[in-house]
């Protein structure tokens, strides 16, 4: 005659442990395994880069970029812009231009040819396109010169180059310099019948290095002048005390000091003033014109 097993061990409603079971086990209670403190899980590490100088010799204002109208071409407008130099160069002005390998722009349209026009060094110059080198807008389809968008030709492009410094090698010869530049890419947009002009885009091309500029937010309020501690737009948003010198990426909000950045890191990725996942802060030091 078979001989019966015995009933299955019913841990959830009795209250002492299993044969088997060690009564003083830490995490036995009442019969069952209670649960330990639940540790929060560690925020992703964000890396912390420093930004690393890079020298510009022209820059064009992209705030006063426009078009003028040619009085002596009646129909026909020019670019005009302010730009600074802190050496000689050149600009020249392309209408429809693709970019190519090493920053090189070659014109798409025939009828207009690029414009270049050399400058000295200076800060503050104004800038405006030879009369009757400008464009005809009513020789081109709105849908050609009114694009958006990712493109491979842009209906304006400015290109701002220093003329290279070449300097003396050790056998008493020149060596030829690099030409550093700086490219601006624009897009034409109509406003009440009168075609306007729009920045989407700056390249920097330095010692063959190809950068595209991007615009900081709360880096002005860091800038300009020196550090008060009375006003509120300059200190970190962290402990409302240091000056701000770090960016969120790719948000771009700078928005805290670089204590506040290497604590907040590893606590949290998301940036303190728009949420946005942080992928890098970046800390950037500003000088405040005592130095070159």
């Amino acid at each position: 005659m078979p001989v019966p097993l015995p009933a299955p061990y019913d841990h959830h409603h009795r209250g002492g442990p299993p044969p088997h079971m060690d009564p003083a086990h830490a995490n036995f209670v009442a019969g069952r395994y209670s649960c330990g403190p639940v540790v929060p899980p560690h925020a992703p590490y964000v890396e912390h880069q420093k930004a690393v100088t890079i020298r510009n010799d022209v820059n064009l204002k992209k705030e006063t970029l426009r078009l003028e109208p040619d009085e002596e071409h009646p129909g026909r407008f020019l670019v005009a812009f302010t730009f600074d130099a802190t050496v000689p160069g050149s600009i020249t002005i392309i209408f429809f231009a693709k970019e190519g390998e090493d920053c090189s722009l070659s014109p798409m349209k025939e009828n207009l040819e690029p414009v270049t026009v050399h400058f000295q060094q200076g800060l503050g110059q104004k800038f405006r396109q030879p009369t009757g080198t400008g464009i005809d807008f009513s020789t081109f389809e709105e849908s050609e010169l009114l694009k958006e968008g990712d493109m491979d030709v842009y209906p304006l492009e400015v290109k701002a180059e220093a003329s290279p410094i070449n300097q003396i090698g050790a056998d008493g010869n020149p060596i030829p310099g690099t030409m550093n530049s700086q490219i601006t890419k624009a897009v034409f947009e109509k406003e009440k019948g009168e075609y306007q002009v729009r920045v989407v885009k700056q390249i920097l091309w330095v010692n063959g290095m190809r950068y595209e500029l991007q615009e900081i937010y709360g880096i002005g309020n860091s800038v300009d002048g020196d550090f008060d501690s009375n006003d509120p737009g300059k200190e970190c948003v962290i402990c409302l005390s240091e000056p701000r010198d770090t960016t969120v990426l790719p948000c771009r909000h700078m928005c805290m000091c670089s204590g506040c950045a290497k604590v907040l890191r590893f606590q949290t990725d998301r940036c303190p003033i728009c949420r946005q996942l942080v992928e890098r802060l970046l800390e950037i030091k500003v000088s405040n014109g005592s130095d070159d």
